[in-house]
């Protein structure tokens, strides 16, 4: 019996954690394309490849770094508040590219390839770092 209630812990966590973490990607995706110049997500609806390239390098690297908050987190709590970090990681991301490369917003919209290969691929590249980094 005490075998079956460790089991029934684990997958009421699970099921915490889980949901937490969905709902957590849903606001990332909302925050993140209201925090760039423009809608990822819309640009992804006609078609341009460099905006879904740049969407999902930034959605697998909050990911990355979520996944590594549930690990390591102490308390639904804590890993609410690791998830913020990882979601400002991303914003940090995003203007760092941004610094580098000026024209990066329009050359996603005019769905340039590479530009969003760079910032894709640098956003996870944040997002494993961001979860190398959370360590208690």
């Amino acid at each position: 019996m005490e075998s079956l209630d460790f089991l029934l812990d684990g997958l009421v966590n699970f099921v915490l954690y889980f949901s937490f973490s969905l709902v957590a990607l849903l606001l990332f995706k909302v925050v993140y394309t209201k925090v760039t110049p423009y809608d990822e997500w819309a640009l992804v609806k006609q078609q341009n490849g460099a905006a879904a390239c740049a969407l999902v390098g930034a959605v697998i690297g909050f990911s990355i770094a979520l996944g590594s908050a549930a690990v390591s987190s102490i308390s639904v709590l804590d890993f609410a508040v690791w998830a913020v970090i990882a979601l400002v990681a991303q914003l940090i991301a995003y203007r760092v590219v941004h610094l580098f490369l000026p024209l990066i917003s329009q050359r996603i919209q005019d769905n340039e390839w590479p530009a969003g290969v760079v910032l894709g691929g640098t956003s996870v590249a944040i997002g494993i770092l961001n979860a190398a980094s959370l360590s208690y």
